[in-house]
């Protein structure tokens, strides 16, 4: 059987074995909309919740924009010519708008990224900086939230008579889905905040995973700091496979965003009637699998399909290696999943370990595979020995003792697909 999964920017083709019984579970999504630009318009125009965007920049001085930065596929370059133009309407000049890259803790972007992020006339045009988390002194204390969390967040946008933010939604490994208030905390926090939501106080809850808003404690965490930020308006977008644009959602950034969730949720489902022996799948190609951080979401999204114990291949391109440079020390330094687990349990809270927190959780109950090309075996510390460059290699690897007709699952473009084993009733109906 031939596959083809999406892989740095050309995509990879795969030939399995037959014997076994595949079933290859494509990002679904709703169909393209006809007329972006109405669509937006009528978004900007009528939101949820709130004002027009125009009447919301009535007698404002200045606005922000946070943006996600290059890992995230926000088609940017479409969504804020329409949002600018209503800012200017509404009285605020060019030279008064910043547009913030919601960077977290990554690395700032290029000026060639920029480009990319927001289309060269808008990165030529407005003033567009890089948000550094690590600069404490470029943020403001709004105190804690009732959980104790410090929010602090970056001045630039709260100086700002309005604030906005810019994305789009997909399921995410923590938050259940990605977009609104996201945006804010983490985009725009200090580490000193960053650190903390990404504790193993919250990622260690069992709601704090993919495709979970409902009784998920770090989205209400990040909903009670996008209040103290004050998030005036959002617009989110939610994308196809293919990145064109599927359904508008602006205004409130509580009831925008759940509005968005939903729209996510009923149009990208993938059913499935039973849980796979094993899953081959992949970080969703460039951008999301430039580094090995980043490829760890693939493995995250599909512990959801493979039984307990089942085998998970992850394929990743990794073109800038494994990432920043203190998840590449943890990584280096890795001797097993339980031992860091343990490790970091009541340790002070180092920058990134939460990615391989959450890989650490999904590898304690699954056999997980890595084709990391991009980066070295020896950067893989204690888990070089399930790191492959080849892929030949790797397929061999995890084909081996995987008993003929197992049920195997291709997932092409990793966490973009939203897939769900789904169980049914006497009558045959979904529950």
């Amino acid at each position: 059987m031939k596959a083809d999964l999406a892989f740095g920017r050309r995509g990879i083709s795969l030939n399995l074995p037959e014997g076994y019984r595949y079933e290859v579970l494509e990002a679904r999504s709703a169909r393209p909309l006809a007329d972006v630009r109405a669509e937006l318009d009528q978004a900007l125009d009528h939101p949820t919740g709130r004002p027009s965007l125009e009447e919301m920049a009535s007698g404002k001085r200045s606005a922000a924009i946070s943006v996600c930065d290059i890992t995230r596929p926000a088609p940017n370059s479409i969504t804020l010519p329409p949002l600018l133009d209503r800012l200017h309407r509404g009285g605020i000049a060019e030279d008064e708008i910043t547009i913030l890259v919601a960077t977290g803790l990554h690395r700032q972007a290029t000026n060639e990224e920029l480009r990319t992020i927001l289309g060269p006339e808008i990165a030529g045009r407005y003033r567009t900086i890089s948000h550094d988390a690590r600069a404490l002194s470029e943020h403001r204390s709004l105190g804690e939230t009732r959980r104790g969390t410090p929010v602090l967040i970056d001045e630039r946008f709260m100086a700002a008579g309005l604030h906005i933010t810019l994305g789009f939604i997909e399921q995410h490994l923590m938050l259940g889905f990605s977009g609104g208030r996201k945006l804010i905390a983490p985009g725009l926090a200090a580490q000193e905040t960053i650190k903390v939501l990404h504790s193993p106080r919250f990622m260690r809850e069992e709601a704090a995973v993919e495709g979970s808003i409902d009784e998920n404690p770090l989205h209400d965490e990040l909903l009670e700091i996008a209040r103290m930020a004050r998030h005036d308006f959002m617009l989110d977008v939610a994308l196809t496979h293919s990145r064109q644009i599927a359904g508008v959602f602006a205004g409130d950034g509580v009831r925008a965003h759940a509005a968005g969730v939903e729209f996510v949720r009923q149009s990208q489902l993938i059913p499935m009637e039973q849980y796979a022996d094993a899953v081959i799948t992949s970080g969703a190609g460039y951008p999301l699998d430039s580094t090995f951080y980043q490829t760890v979401k693939g493995v995250t999204a599909a512990q959801h399909i493979v039984k307990p114990g089942g085998r998970i291949l992850i394929l990743g391109e990794c073109s800038e290696g494994v990432g920043g440079p203190e998840f590449a020390a943890q990584l280096k330094s890795f001797r097993n999943y339980a031992a860091y687990l343990e490790q970091i349990a009541s340790a002070p809270v180092e920058v990134d370990q939460w990615q391989l927190e959450k890989l650490a959780l999904a590898g304690l109950r699954f056999d997980v595979l890595f084709f990391a090309p991009g980066v070295t075996s020896a950067a893989m510390g204690c888990l070089a020995e399930k790191h492959f460059s080849q892929i030949d290699a790797a397929l061999a690897a995890f084909f081996q003792g995987l008993p003929r007709q197992a049920r195997i699952a291709v997932v092409p473009a990793g966490p973009y697909a939203f897939a769900r084993v789904v169980q049914r009733t006497l009558s045959g109906s979904q529950g």
